[in-house]
């Protein structure tokens, strides 16, 4: 018996640890806006896109110019129009032939920065101009919905919900949204109205993580109150 106690008091610690390191470094690798020096370097669709410049970007298109230009770390044009929140670019882009849903080289796309950033003005956007919610994307083969999820922005979470995301991808450290919203999040308001975003819309409440643990478990493990309470109300076990 004392053996399996210190089995899974390893286990946990081990979690605990995954958890730390990935709330460290998973919102750092989706922001990578572009830098001052490589704003400096930046000519033609990518200038026009971090400045707004609307009628540039219609004159470079109707020229040739490539509206899915890879910058060196594979940011298109809207990638960095969306960093930058020029709504008005982002639509030019979008319109002139820019493919909403391409991924950068971290595997971000618009949706996932947008949604990282808890923008959600520049997410209505670029999903009113069919930009998907359902791809995979980051290091960690998760979701959009899973980022903003992580983070407790609960209103990009029903954006992103409301637009078809699966609620129950499971990435590659095993997690869904519904658990990293327990995880990764505090227990407070925010992540509460995540969490309860996720159940709203059927979020599996079942699905465990590597170790087996569910939700409620999970949340028990934590001391979230408020999410244990809400998770047994919705019938998690």
């Amino acid at each position: 018996m004392g053996a399996s106690r210190s089995g899974s008091s390893k286990r946990h610690v081990a979690g605990a640890l995954l958890a730390c390191l990935f709330a460290l470094s998973a919102p750092l690798s989706a922001q990578t806006p572009p830098s001052t020096g490589e704003l400096a370097q930046y000519r033609n669709m990518h200038a026009a896109a971090h400045r707004g410049q609307v009628a540039e970007i219609a004159r470079l298109a109707a020229t040739g110019a490539p509206v899915n230009g890879r910058d060196p770390r594979g940011r298109t044009p809207l990638h960095v129009a969306t960093f930058a929140r020029q709504h008005e670019a982002i639509r030019a882009l979008i319109q002139a032939g820019a493919d909403a849903n391409l991924l950068e080289n971290d595997r971000y796309d618009a949706v996932t920065i947008a949604a990282v950033a808890g923008d959600e003005e520049t997410l209505r956007l670029l999903l009113s101009l069919g930009a998907s919610a359902r791809l995979v994307t980051s290091r960690y083969d998760g979701t959009a919905l899973i980022a903003a999820a992580h983070l407790g922005h609960a209103g990009v979470v029903r954006q992103l919900l409301a637009a078809g995301a699966p609620a129950d991808h499971v990435n590659n450290l095993h997690w869904t949204a519904v658990i990293e919203a327990i995880v990764l999040g505090d227990g407070g308001r925010r992540h509460q109205e995540t969490l309860a975003a996720l159940i709203r819309a059927g979020a599996n409440l079942q699905l465990g993580d590597r170790q087996g643990r569910t939700p409620l478990g999970l949340a028990r493990e934590r001391g979230h109150a408020e999410m244990i309470r809400m998770l047994e109300a919705a019938g998690a076990r």
